[in-house]
């Protein structure tokens, strides 16, 4: 275990592989409570893709006109906060549940 600084600040590394702040406690052992850093990446792709293909969906419907970018401006300053506000907490939420509940049951 190494602890590195960046042009963003220190962060841990582990058999060289960079870890997310909040993962590792102040004696740098794992937080079960945190989900790993890969676990929020694809909670937050599954948050943002089905918002992005419906707006974008949405956008060419109803503005078929619109340049690309303009389109993309647009859906983001919507999926953007929606994801990060409202999708993704709930999601992590959920991730938190069912990995409780498994823990729970594997210990019986």
């Amino acid at each position: 275990m190494m602890k590195s600084n960046c042009l963003f600040g220190d962060f841990v590394e582990h058999e060289g592989k960079a870890l997310a702040a909040d993962e590792f406690d102040d004696r740098h052992h794992r937080n079960p409570a945190v989900a790993s850093v890969h676990t929020r990446a694809v909670v937050t792709w599954l948050a943002i893709f089905p918002m992005a293909a419906i707006g974008m969906t949405v956008l060419s419907v109803v503005v078929p006109s619109w340049p690309p970018v303009l389109k993309a401006l647009v859906l983001t300053v919507f999926v953007v906060p929606a994801a990060v506000y409202f999708a993704v907490p709930r999601l992590l939420m959920l991730h938190s549940v069912i990995r409780t509940a498994q823990a729970t049951s594997f210990r019986r």
